[in-house]
């Protein structure tokens, strides 16, 4: 069972965030495009950062944490780990951010930036 632990806790903090998206209203998956764009530097910068460190002997993973798939000598769920943590932080970023002046994605402009200058009726 210790060899499935790090692809258990990335299962974890994926369904444990995922209803920020469904309930919280982030759209974080909803803009593919935006979300690629974000997570690509993160995966080429910490992917990178891993393989020197892995290829020099600084850095390892536990064959009795890890399971047995590897790509180019990372185990598997490192890889997902560059894809479900950034996601995991952008969800909570996009609901927290949000309070009363709608997605951070859209910069100063909210939701309810249409009525601004408008005149409510009896006033």
């Amino acid at each position: 069972m210790d060899h499935w632990q790090y692809l258990i806790v990335l299962c974890l903090c994926g369904m444990m965030t995922l209803p920020l998206e469904v309930i919280g209203g982030a759209r974080v998956y909803r803009r593919p495009r935006a979300l690629l764009a974000t997570l690509a530097p993160v995966v080429a910068v910490f992917a990178g950062w891993d393989l020197i460190a892995v290829h020099r002997g600084g850095w390892w993973f536990s064959a009795r944490y890890t399971l047995a798939p590897r790509l180019a000598g990372l185990p598997l769920e490192e890889w997902l780990f560059f894809l479900v943590v950034p996601v995991c932080a952008l969800l909570t970023y996009e609901v927290l951010g949000r309070g009363t002046h709608g997605s951070r994605s859209h910069g100063s402009r909210s939701h309810g930036s249409r009525s601004r200058g408008r005149r409510r009726a009896g006033r």
